[in-house]
């Protein structure tokens, strides 16, 4: 189905104030869910992500996000402008950001600033919607209890898609035997309702022309600052540099080694229902260790 960039054009203009004459678009890397593509009007570019219109709830979603952690003033994001429906697409339109290369001091100002981040604290955990995390929904209902939060709402919700999809046996026994016994890890530990960015693996960060961190592509809502840093860990790591300066700004509990493949689980066992694979397997692994202690 042929894109309608004049209407995405018209819906740009509304949202600066004033007519946005396309010059021109040109497709880039935009990963896995969506495509994405450079608009300009000679003058000034925009970063578009299209998808089909069924998924308008996704953009809305990410523009909110988006504008949650702008708020917090911390830490760079791009700045959404708007999103909608043209044709049979759905559309979200974010600032350009030219990324350059980072200098000594940008990962150490990435793990500051993701530090400040985290120091944006609400009342409650969840969010006042929900949002996705690849093409999942991720539900977030606001809880008071981190434990029940993270057992019913991140991992049941996970385990009940692999079910649907045919998984059963040592998999669901396991991921049951798991949600019994979480408290175990929690001893003498309390999290706080953290803001967090919600996907934050290496390919969700980068550098802008001036070395200063940016970070996108957020699935928002406030939790366990853990859960951030556990999936930083998942795919190689960060460098050992944002890890010394995170920790230097804002130290993790003791306990967070033992938490931490409990929170990248919710993320192995949303890879095995959106790709399959071996996933299932690293799931099973994991709990066993989770279940040993």
């Amino acid at each position: 189905m042929a894109t309608d960039w004049q209407e995405i054009a018209r819906q740009i203009g509304l949202a600066i104030g004033q007519p946005f004459v396309m010059r021109g678009q040109r497709a880039v890397g935009g990963g896995d869910i969506n495509q994405a593509f450079v608009l300009d009007d000679g003058t000034q570019p925009y970063f578009i992500k299209l998808n089909s219109a069924a998924r308008l709830g996704m953009f809305e979603a990410e523009l909110a996000g988006l504008q949650e952690i702008g708020r917090a003033g911390v830490i760079r994001v791009p700045r959404p402008l708007c999103c909608g429906t043209a044709g049979g697409h759905s559309f979200l339109v974010l600032e350009y950001i030219a990324f350059g290369g980072p200098d000594h001091n940008s990962v150490i100002e990435l793990g500051r600033q993701l530090a400040a981040l985290h120091r944006v604290t609400a009342p409650r955990f969840g969010w006042y919607r929900d949002n996705t995390i690849g093409a999942t929904v991720q539900r977030n209902d606001y809880c008071t209890d981190w434990i029940v939060f993270w057992t019913e709402q991140r991992l049941r919700v996970q385990l009940d898609l692999l079910k649907r999809h045919g998984r059963s046996g040592r998999l669901m026994a396991l991921g049951e035997r798991l949600l019994e016994s979480l408290h175990a890890l929690f001893a003498g530990y309390t999290p706080a309702p953290s803001l967090l960015h919600g996907d934050l693996w290496g390919g969700n960060y980068a550098f802008d022309e001036r070395g200063q961190p940016v970070i996108f592509d957020p699935a928002v809502y406030y939790g366990d600052r853990e859960t951030d840093l556990a999936m930083t860990e998942l795919f190689g790591g960060f460098p050992a540099d944002f890890y010394a300066a995170y920790r230097d700004s804002f130290p993790l509990d003791e306990g967070y080694v033992r938490r931490r493949p409990l929170y990248n689980l919710y993320h192995i066992l949303n890879h095995a229902n959106l790709f399959g694979g071996g996933y299932a397997g690293q799931a099973e692994r994991m709990m066993e260790v989770l279940l040993r202690g």
